[in-house]
């Protein structure tokens, strides 16, 4: 097994939204995240966004935390809201100096910052605007992305477009951005995104030409719940629109022949000027970044197979599409206690799948587990569960490295605790302890867990020990 690079950037994952809280501080403005706690289709007894785990406040504390287990690297994403004050683009300066602080902070202690510019957080004046669904979205995104680079630009050398375009799509009534699922609604959201996403990686290029640009959607091998051939036909259905469909818009510069003509048979417009295909082919990203916790498994629906399926649809199961295609229970694999399936040969199997793809490296920014961690009487977090999924996940990782796939990275999610955006502060993620549960913010105090000092004890040796 070949061993992992020596530049390998061993690293840790947050988002904006479910961390730095603090919503009303420092100049921001509302986005779409800091009222999705307050709607009335949010499950109760959750928490929101508006406090997260306060890292706003202590950066300076998670940065040095981090450091002191090794972080090589720290993908995180800047709130737009943070930065673009109104529809004309004003800037607010406390955000470009909060910003410019944290990552002069990570580089201090030689920490490389990887930074997503989009992370579901959407101002609510570009939603007053249009949204997502309207054109006007493209133009508030580019020049949201020029801002970002002609700031932060001479420190970064890897920017993240949108996280999980494809799950903002299929979801795209669970984040509310879309009253309800309607098909050519969302095509309109996907083909918005993705013009965006080719703006900002071509302003990259002109502004910032040392630096590299790539997507980060949320990608899952599917696999064929039978060997029948209608089955298979079902997984190369639902893994195009669970995956390629938005990979081959940013890498390829176009949709694939199969997908239009799927949307034709499902009676929607789809339209794409040649204007959109020049800007899209303009676009092509320096690697692909993913994020992985599980696979898919798929089936061709029938009437009865539909009326039997009740799970409740998340980025990970309960994706039905009638005549076309079904995500089913995979019994070969265990599940968290959040319903997720795990799958550690997946990750090698879709890391894989990427790279013979496109031919692109590829950088992990998202993989992990959601437990109700518990904090014991003497003040201690033991998670081996989390030690276990990464191991078996780590292996996976470095079978793929030695298959010859070309990986850059792997940022976990994720560094601290945050919120999770359907299941509140208790479906915990991070390496360090946050101490606050859904509505007591207690001292907020930072605590290292077992897996802390696993993970510090991994990095210093590159990954020999796994």
């Amino acid at each position: 097994m070949n061993k992992f690079p020596k530049n390998f950037l061993w690293g840790a994952s947050t988002s904006a939204y479910q961390i730095e809280g603090c919503v009303e501080e420092g100049g921001k403005v509302t986005s779409t995240m800091d009222l999705y706690g307050d709607k009335p289709s949010y499950p109760k007894g959750i928490t929101g966004f508006k406090e997260a785990s306060q890292h706003y406040k202590y950066w300076k504390t998670d940065v040095e935390m981090m450091a002191k287990m090794g972080l090589k690297s720290y993908r995180f994403s800047i709130s737009w809201p943070r930065i673009i004050k109104d529809k004309n683009g004003s800037v607010n300066q406390e955000g470009i100096k909060y910003y410019n602080d944290l990552i002069d902070e990570l580089l201090k202690y030689n920490i490389e910052p990887i930074v997503t510019m989009f992370h579901f957080d959407i101002p609510l004046f570009v939603m007053k605007d249009g949204g997502v669904h309207d054109k006007n979205f493209v133009k508030h995104f580019e020049l949201y992305s020029e801002v970002l680079l002609k700031h932060f630009g001479s420190k970064i050398n890897y920017w993240l477009t949108i996280n999980e375009l494809n799950i903002l799509v299929m979801m795209a009534d669970g984040f509310e951005i879309l009253e309800k699922q309607d098909l050519s609604k969302q095509l309109k959201v996907l083909h918005n995104l993705n013009l965006a996403q080719a703006k900002a990686i071509i302003k990259c290029k002109e502004i910032c030409p040392s630096a590299k640009i790539g997507p980060a959607p949320n990608i899952a091998t599917v696999y064929s719940d039978t060997c029948k051939p209608e089955d298979y036909t079902a997984k190369l259905n639902i893994e195009m629109i669970r995956n390629w469909v938005y990979l081959d818009a940013v890498c390829k510069g176009k949709y694939s022949n199969i997908f239009i003509k799927f949307v034709k048979k499902m009676g929607v417009d789809f339209e794409v000027t040649k204007d959109d295909l020049d800007t899209l082919a303009k676009g092509k990203p320096d690697f692909i970044a993913f994020n992985y916790y599980t696979t898919m498994t798929a089936q061709m629906p029938t009437e009865e197979s539909i009326k039997e399926n009740k799970e409740k649809f998340d980025q990970q199961k309960g994706l039905v599409v009638p005549g076309f295609g079904m995500a089913t229970k995979n019994p070969n694999l265990q599940k968290t206690e959040f319903g997720w399936e795990i799958d550690p040969v997946g990750f090698k199997n879709t890391l894989r799948e990427v790279y013979d793809r496109y031919d692109l490296p590829v950088m992990i920014t998202e993989n992990g587990i959601g437990a109700r961690d518990e904090l014991t009487k003497d003040g201690k977090i033991h998670d081996d569960y989390r030690i276990y999924y990464y191991k078996q996940h780590i292996r996976q990782l470095a079978e793929a490295i030695s298959d010859g796939v070309e990986v850059i990275g792997y940022m976990p999610w994720s560094a601290i605790d945050l919120v999770s955006t359907h299941e509140g502060i208790s479906k915990r993620y991070g390496f360090i302890y946050v101490n606050r549960d859904e509505f007591d913010l207690k001292d907020m105090k930072r605590i290292e867990k077992d897996s802390y000092y696993w993970y510090k004890n991994l990095i210093e040796v590159n990954g020999e020990n796994i």
